[in-house]
């Protein structure tokens, strides 16, 4: 088993588990450890619930500032924390241009400025351990009452609600890097798929947020593996079964014909951009009326039961993805 040859992407879960597993215990202060599934830690601190994430952005060269930001600050908000306090390494390519620099720089503040959050540290360096521009973000918030929302929350009974469009960021990325130029699509629907990443955009925080003040159990931010690898982490992480209604699932507009051309999968590819969020049975409808009163639609597309796994209506395993389907087309590295 240890010669096993990992494939690109996330760890597999099993694998992960384990090796988180393995560590010491926590101390007192750390309320929410490193688990399968979940989207940040929470730490106790004198002025309240310290909340911190980091993920890298490393299957597009394009645009990786802003992502990094979106990508992150959605890891804070949807354990219902407003993300504040951003830090950056930022790893060049040896080439990077003054200019190119300026540019990752500015989008990287333009995206601060519609999170609120501002950058307080990192580190840059051009390298040759890179052959495209990667930044690996961290975004911290507190929360002064000490509540948070952690993924692993949903009970059985919970309805799950999907605001907005699945498959997003995977239908942008593929419009923007993969070969789409004879494949038939019309220019109107590629230059919607490559605005997607900024209209609708790939911020949840405030749907987030507004799904945490309205009472949810549960919050998660389905990003590499796609809706499918989401709702599964869901599941895992609250110890329960998801059965799942695909006919109620909103799909970002271009993405199942760009999905269709290149052979991928929509359940599987990179799905920033939509939020997941676990209500108790009596609170589900009001919360769905109250996020879609705000400009946020929003679907009941699961319920939660007793068992393992996520499974359709009648019963049907929903895939599994060992690898995004994005970087599975793209044949890159690990996704966003």
């Amino acid at each position: 088993m240890a010669a096993r040859v990992l494939p690109q992407g996330k760890l597999p879960a099993p694998l992960l588990g384990a090796l988180l597993g393995e560590g010491a215990p926590l101390p007192d202060e750390v309320r929410l450890g490193p688990r399968v599934g979940e989207d940040a830690c929470a730490i106790q601190v004198p002025a309240g619930v310290l909340v911190a994430a980091t993920d890298p952005i490393t299957l597009t060269g394009a645009g990786v500032g802003a992502h990094a930001v979106w990508i992150n600050a959605n890891d804070v908000a949807v354990m219902g924390v407003r993300p504040r306090w951003f830090l950056a390494v930022l790893l060049l390519p040896p080439g990077t241009r003054e200019v190119d620099v300026r540019a990752v720089f500015a989008e990287t503040r333009a995206a601060l400025a519609r999170v609120g959050a501002s950058l307080v540290g990192g580190h840059t360096e051009v390298t040759a351990a890179v052959t495209q521009t990667v930044v690996v973000g961290q975004m911290l918030g507190i929360r002064e009452d000490g509540r948070f929302v952690p993924t692993g929350g949903l009970r059985p009974g919970d309805g799950v609600l999907q605001v907005g469009p699945a498959a997003l960021e995977g239908a942008s990325v593929l419009a923007a890097e993969a070969p789409l130029e004879d494949a038939g699509l019309s220019p109107a629907l590629l230059r919607e798929a490559r605005a997607g990443l900024e209209h609708p955009g790939i911020s949840i925080v405030e749907p987030a947020l507004l799904a945490a003040e309205l009472g949810a159990r549960a919050l998660h931010d389905p990003t590499e593996g796609g809706l499918a690898t989401g709702l599964a982490e869901l599941a895992d992480a609250s110890g329960l079964a998801l059965r799942v209604d695909p006919a109620r699932v909103h799909w970002f507009g271009p993405a199942s014909e760009i999905c269709r051309v290149l052979g991928a999968d929509p359940w599987g590819v990179l799905a920033s951009g939509c939020l997941l969020a676990g209500f108790a049975p009596e609170r589900l409808e009001p919360a769905e009326r109250e996020l879609a009163a705000a400009g946020f639609e929003a679907r009941r597309i699961a319920v939660a039961e007793p068992g393992a796994g996520v499974c359709t209506r009648a019963g049907e395993p929903l895939a599994v993805f060992s690898r995004d389907e994005v970087a599975r087309i793209l044949g890159a590295g690990p996704g966003l």
